[in-house]
């Protein structure tokens, strides 16, 4: 039987889709209009705005499969619909193109990373545009083009040149910002700020000569922050080196995640719990080295308020809040017992409830704490009572405390804090004196305690923290419960629910019978009048490391000088791109992790023509070091957004007016950014939060009008897959593997067995989007991933279940177009009133649904309405045309051929999105009961969405009713609308 020539196959969608795509390329059908520029339009712009994105990709070698466009359909979807919609859209797409597994590729095959990562954006921007997203072209760029790595470098050099003060208001009123650093050195010697204060608020140690120079109290004047003769006498490098160590972006001797593996240091965020590396799982060990580092931490109190001016995921934003770790409580000194006079020793512990201080039976310090750093302070002898648990076994505290941190020295830091870890620890010999009721209490050093968190030092309350109680029951420590327990409690563990206090009162300050919010609060109150604490907040957020010793990634725009190697110079504008040096040998020379004095030699430091330049920075010509080191892949994805608004300005990195327009706050207390982000929750820490950081420092300076760089946040499910492991464990390829007849599955002959996870290269279970395409086309592909659930959660693929949506297709066309003859079917003749009704809820709930993005529901909806036609036999132009136009964001490329056959000349991207008659979204008429004493007496057909109080009037004026009643009193009305009225009579 020969197939209809006119039928929809994929032949027939290859041919249209091809040829629509080059169609809108050819018209720049989807070019968004700046209010200026080069992108600017002739016309006035749309009311309204849309500026819609997509997380951009890494484009791997191995192109895309069937799970990575189903973000990007969303995104196309919400595009075509928003344009229909009147709106001025901004829609693209970009590639995170600098990385690791393109430098590895090359170190193993000697292939240049550009070359390896050019013909991977081919790739993908092929497959991308086969799929028929509606992206505006002119845009499209790569985080490795020169002019993207100009203006990186320039953000990264805005960064070097600002310092934060946390007294002064930004644009928004909110107070802290970052100013120029230029500002810096004339605020301190103006004495307008009072640089010991500043860095001790924003946890900056100062260069030496300005930590011996700090003042005694007696030598400030009344009058100022400064004291009189602070400048009397200073060389101007000590200035310098004074305003350099307040900057956002600096050099420091850091200790380190050092990944030999990878040949490259590694953020925190970058290291997985067991202490391996989040890519390619080498082996991650600490080392100090000098490396460039972004000062996050200033803006941690922004970061953490402003995601509650977003419109994000609560799941994402509470990942960040914990990421961050704010936690607001007070300081607190222990004294050391027997200590007095100027020699007395102290240290300080941070807790976010004082309120348990009559619970503190303890004190633990840090291996590394400053107070045990010289043994010889320790007692020699154990003190009289001490439990052999505690000792360690040494003869003495020194020797114990000497073993034990040699021991620590040696474990990791995630380690040393694994909750499922059994604790050990060390008597140090001292005793400490609880400053809330004066017991004295034994000072340990432990390794579960660390010096990078909090002050490096805590006090144990075993009965309200489960680590502590774990401690205290190995070393046979007491526990004092200072919240009441409920009766069902289970003794043996700590309670950290809430309740009232009990045993917490001394002197002064009784809390027992307080809630904990309450005994908190007077805690903290009494800790400070009594001298013996401060308010203070805490964060879990460190600094972000951002040097990498690679090749494959932006070069910074610093130099050194010849005979100043250690600080840095920027480099201006106009000698901006630094290019990467042309190499053979990409590899980084790794040093043993077992030899501290050797240092990574980086790829960029071999080439000596590119390391040793003369350049003219305003001087004359000199001779200059350039600094080796790379930057890591996040820093294009942390702005791209602003890029895409102004991809070929050379004169800025985004004009003003533009930005303002396309992520501009809409209205005052807002805080603007791009209206629809799209893209998956793994990255809802780590690329999220480095992007609103460069995004707030570049509010602060001026440069931008938005305070955040994505307003509203979906993070869209994942496509699983089937996937099959052999008796050896390895995957084998899913498309290989075939079902036999008693439910098993063999690979070559072989049993393997099946299990269910992301789809993806490593499980060997993909479905490459140009198998589709061939097989259905891209509009069949589109519908089916739309169709598959939520869009917010996982699901399964199914290869075999496509078929479903291109019958729906099918169905469509055929309401069009006669698969014998290519004749058109449809009618002008005016629908019948069930065809109208059907076609008007269609619209009502599609616009609802649209709005929320529950396209699984609009789809079936659009089917619903196909198969309401198909089985009427009818396709009448006034319902066939607005069917076509709600479809068209789902299968774009069959809805234009629909629409161009139906006779209109123009492209429907931006046709009117129908809109409903309310006359004819309301429901049918419903028969309502009319009872009286019980009994149905009548029945009266009703409107399906009358009102209680609408019924009742009407039913009582029934001539029937009113009959029914004569002669009686009515007691009581019962309604229901709109199916029963019940009177009591």
């Amino acid at each position: 039987m020969t197939e209809a020539p006119y039928r929809y196959t994929a032949q027939m969608a290859d041919e249209i889709e091809n040829r629509w795509q080059a169609t809108w390329e050819e018209r720049g059908t989807f070019h968004a209009t700046n209010p200026v520029g080069p992108l600017a339009g002739s016309g006035a712009l749309p009311a309204e705005k849309s500026f819609i994105m997509d997380m951009f990709p890494y484009p791997s070698g191995s192109g895309l499969h069937v799970g990575h466009p189903l973000g990007y359909i969303a995104t196309d979807v919400v595009a075509r619909h928003q344009r229909m919609l009147g709106r001025n859209v901004l829609y693209t797409m970009g590639y995170d193109a600098f990385g690791l597994p393109a430098e590895q590729y090359a170190i193993q095959t000697g292939t240049h990373p550009r070359v390896t990562t050019e013909a991977n954006i081919a790739t993908m921007r092929r497959q991308l545009f086969r799929l028929g997203l509606s992206h505006d072209r002119r845009r499209e760029l790569a985080t490795t083009d020169d002019d993207f790595v100009r203006w990186t470098q320039w953000i990264f050099l805005q960064l070097f040149d600002s310092w934060y003060d946390p007294d002064a208001p930004n644009a928004d009123g909110v107070v802290g910002r970052a100013r120029p650093i230029s500002e810096l050195k004339g605020a301190i010697q103006d004495r307008e700020v009072d640089p010991w204060d500043l860095a001790e608020r924003q946890g900056i140690e100062l260069p030496e000569y300005w930590r011996s120079r700090k003042p005694a109290p007696e030598h400030w004047d009344a009058g100022t922050k400064i004291p009189f003769d602070f400048l009397v006498q200073y060389e101007p490098s000590h200035m310098q080196e004074l305003v350099d160590a307040f900057r956002l972006a600096y050099v420091s001797d850091t200790p380190v995640n050092w990944s030999p593996g990878l040949g490259t240091v590694l953020a925190n965020e970058e290291v997985t719990p067991d202490g391996r590396s989040e890519r390619g799982n080498f082996p991650v060990f600490r080392r100090r080295l000098r490396q460039w580092n972004m000062r996050i931490t200033a803006y941690a109190d922004r970061l953490v308020d402003d995601l509650d001016r977003v419109d994000w995921p609560e799941s994402v934003r509470s990942m960040q809040r914990n990421w961050i770790g704010r936690s607001r409580g007070a300081e607190i000194t222990f004294a050391i017992e027997g200590d007095a006079g100027t020699a007395a020793r102290s240290f300080d512990v941070f807790t976010t409830r004082p309120d348990t201080l009559f619970g503190a039976t303890f004190t633990v310090l840090a291996p590394e704490h400053a107070l045990l750093a010289d043994l010889e302070t320790l007692p020699e002898a154990w003190p009289e009572g001490t439990r052999e648990a505690w000792t360690g076994g040494a003869a003495g505290p020194r020797e114990a405390v000497a073993a034990y941190r040699a021991r620590a020295a040696a474990a990791s830091a995630e380690d040393r804090t694994a909750e499922d870890r059994e604790k050990t620890g060390v008597f140090t010999g001292l005793f400490a004196v609880n400053p809330m009721d004066e017991r004295r209490v034994p000072v340990f050093t432990a390794d579960y305690v660390l010096t990078g968190y909090g002050t490096g030092a805590i006090m144990a309350v075993p009965a309200e923290d489960q680590r502590d109680y774990d401690f205290a029951s190995r070393f046979e420590l007491p526990v004092i419960r200072t919240v009441q327990v409920p009766e069902d409690f289970e003794e043996g563990r700590a309670y950290t629910g809430p309740g009232a206090k009990i045993n917490s009162a001394h002197g002064e300050l009784d809390l027992n019978g307080m809630e904990i919010d309450e005994a908190k609060a007077a805690a903290i109150e009494f800790a400070l009048a009594k001298g013996f604490g401060r308010s203070r907040t805490t964060y879990r957020l460190r600094d972000w490391l951002f040097s990498r010793q690679r090749y494959w990634g932006e070069p910074f725009p610093i130099v050194y000088a010849e005979d100043d190697p250690d600080t840095p110079i920027a480099l201006p504008l106009d000698q901006l791109p630094v290019p990467l040096p042309e190499l053979e040998d990409f590899s980084p020379r790794t040093f043993d992790p077992e030899d501290a004095d050797t240092e990574p030699q980086t790829p960029l430091s071999r080439n000596e023509d590119w390391v040793h330049v003369t350049l003219d920075l305003g001087d004359g010509p000199r001779r200059y070091r350039r600094e080796t080191n790379t930057m890591p892949n996040w820093a294009g994805s942390s702005w791209y957004a602003l890029r895409y608004i102004d991809p070929s300005d050379p004169a800025s990195l985004v004009d003003p007016t533009n930005e303002e327009y396309w992520l501009g706050p809409k209205a005052p207390g807002e805080v603007g950014g791009v209206d629809l982000y799209v893209g998956g929750v793994e990255h809802a820490v780590l690329h999220l939060l480095y992007a609103r950081f460069w995004h707030k420092v570049l509010f602060d300076r001026g440069f931008i009008a938005s305070q955040e760089p994505f307003h509203k946040l979906f993070n869209q499910g994942y496509i699983q897959a089937f996937a099959y492991t052999d008796e050896r464990g390895f995957y084998v390829p899913a498309a290989e593997v075939r079902e036999e007849a008693d439910g098993t599955f063999t690979h070559e002959g072989k049993p393997v067995a099946q299990e269910y996870g992301k789809m993806g290269k490593s499980l060997k279970n993909s479905v490459s989007p140009d198998e589709m395409y061939a097989e259905y086309g891209a509009d069949t592909l589109r519908v089916y991933e739309m169709s598959m659930g939520p869009l917010d959660l996982s699901r399964p693929w199914e290869t075999r279940a496509v078929v479903g949506s291109q019958r729906f297709l099918q169905r469509l066309w055929r309401l069009v177009v006669d698969e014998e003859s290519g004749a058109l079917v449809v009618t002008d003749e005016e629908a019948d009133l069930p065809t109208r009704q059907a076609l008007h809820r269609t619209i009502d709930v599609v616009r609802r649904e649209m709005d929320q993005m529950q396209f699984n529901t609009v789809i079936a909806k659009l089917i619903e309405l196909v198969n309401h036609l198909t089985k009427a036999g009818v396709s009448p132009r006034e319902v066939v045309e607005p069917l076509v136009l709600m479809a068209s964001p789902f299968a774009p490329h069959m809805a234009e051929e629909l629409w161009s056959r139906l006779g209109h000349a123009d492209s429907l991207a931006r046709a009117p999105y129908p809109v409903a008659d309310p006359a004819l979204v309301k429901a049918d008429t419903v028969t309502c009961v009319v009872q009286v004493r019980g009994k149905v007496r009548h029945r009266v057909d009703v409107d399906a969405e009358i009102s209680e109080a609408e019924l009742e009037a009407l039913v009582l004026a029934e001539p029937r009713v009113v009959e029914l009643l004569e002669g009686q009193s009515i007691r009581k009305v019962i309604v229901r609308a709109p199916k029963l009225v019940n009177i009591v009579v």
